[in-house]
């Protein structure tokens, strides 16, 4: 599901010290603005904050997934912070956030947004899955453990 640029080590974060929503999305804006020359982190924090505005990406148990739609790319693009504490995201279970995914799709990708959040989100319901990544300390083995749900989710 996942090209092979859509994510890499170098857009984790594991213990990231941000205290707030707003300082989440700036971690994710500079992240993912990593992904592409065309990207600054500024305006990648402005396209995820602005469509947080329309409602809130966290999913429960801990886990949000900010995304948004960004003119000059071609693919997508993910990033990911661990937080070393959980900060409210007005989640839908009210419950503070301490996995975030962010994603970047093309303008035009309607389609393949949609089949990323829902790969994405499939990914991030499996318990399992978010305890690894809860107790990894290191960017290349939460790595390992995505390419290993997007390898075995690829199978079925």
């Amino acid at each position: 599901m996942f090209s092979n640029n859509f994510i890499n080590d170098k857009r984790i974060s594991c213990g990231n010290s941000a205290a707030s929503k707003k300082r989440v999305l700036q971690n994710l804006g500079e992240l993912l603005a990593q992904s592409a020359p065309e990207l600054s982190p500024n305006d990648t924090f402005d396209k995820l904050l602005e469509r947080e505005r329309l409602g809130s990406t966290g999913l429960g148990h801990g886990i949000a997934l900010p995304h948004a739609r960004v003119t000059g790319i071609d693919e997508a693009y993910g990033a990911f912070i661990q937080l070393g504490s959980s900060v409210d995201f007005d989640a839908i279970d009210n419950q503070p956030v301490d996995l975030i995914f962010g994603l970047l799709v093309p303008e035009s990708a309607t389609k393949e947004h949609l089949q990323l959040l829902a790969h994405l989100a499939s990914m991030f319901s499996n318990a399992e899955f978010c305890e690894k990544l809860r107790h990894s300390s290191q960017p290349e083995e939460i790595m390992r453990h995505i390419e290993h749900w997007n390898k075995v989710e690829n199978e079925v």
